[in-house]
């Protein structure tokens, strides 16, 4: 991680080019499946195929994006599953949402790179996305249409349809944090925060990379933040 001096403000590296790179994939992947699984589930949401071409290639097409899907998510996993293991300050943040909600984040306690939030999202994504696959080749009729008895089509298709309706309240959860706390969009767009957004939302995980060494201590925020302080 790097800290730069950038126009009279200090910026931390959060995510390489990389992540960033497969973190989109992964979100263009969900909405492209989101898309073609609606045209797929109800006769009403069928204009939606137009958008593939037609029905026949939205039939074609949706299975070989959750290919996509997978690889990129499993990629992701390997890249992110280390910072997203449950702890007691976890728990403990998780006690005190309603402050998180309200903005008083001077009650919470230090966080690493993830808060319990975010690696709740993380889990169930990567839960959903193993259920989505599965169910998926359950009713993969082009490969797997006699590997599986007609009941087992059946139960997989309502699991998916179930799972993929789990997922996309999840997605939504995860979009409206990421717009709800000021400065988030940048770590994904950028690979980049503020040094201010790092010291109110990710504290522990800001001390950790300046007891490496790899950051200059001068240039981390004061130890005190008050209910009015600006986070940069």
């Amino acid at each position: 991680m790097v800290v730069r001096r950038e126009e009279e403000r200090t910026t931390v590296d959060r995510y390489s080019g990389r992540v960033r790179v497969n973190h989109w994939v992964t979100a263009i992947s969900l909405i492209l499946l989101a898309i073609s699984g609606a045209a797929l589930f109800h006769p009403s949401l069928f204009f939606l195929s137009s958008l593939f071409g037609s029905g026949s290639n939205t039939r074609m097409l949706h299975p070989w994006i959750g290919v996509v899907l997978l690889a990129s998510f499993a990629i992701l996993f390997i890249q992110m599953v280390r910072h997203n293991f449950w702890t007691k300050a976890d728990t403990h943040w998780m006690r005190h949402i309603g402050d998180v909600m309200s903005g008083h984040e001077e009650n919470l306690p230090e966080v690493g790179k993830y808060n319990g939030g975010q690696k709740i999202i993380f889990w169930l994504m990567t839960l959903l996305i193993l259920v989505l696959f599965a169910t998926g080749i359950v009713i993969w009729y082009e490969y797997f249409g006699t590997t599986f008895t007609i009941e087992q089509q059946r139960f997989g298709h309502i699991l998916h349809a179930l799972a993929a309706i789990a997922m996309l309240l999840v997605v939504i959860v995860h979009i409206y944090a990421a717009f709800y706390v000021r400065g988030t969009l940048n770590a994904m767009t950028e690979g980049k925060v503020t040094g201010g957004w790092a010291f109110r939302h990710h504290r522990l995980w800001l001390r950790r990379e300046a007891r490496k060494g790899v950051i200059d201590e001068r240039q981390v925020p004061p130890r005190r933040l008050g209910p009015n302080a600006p986070a940069e």
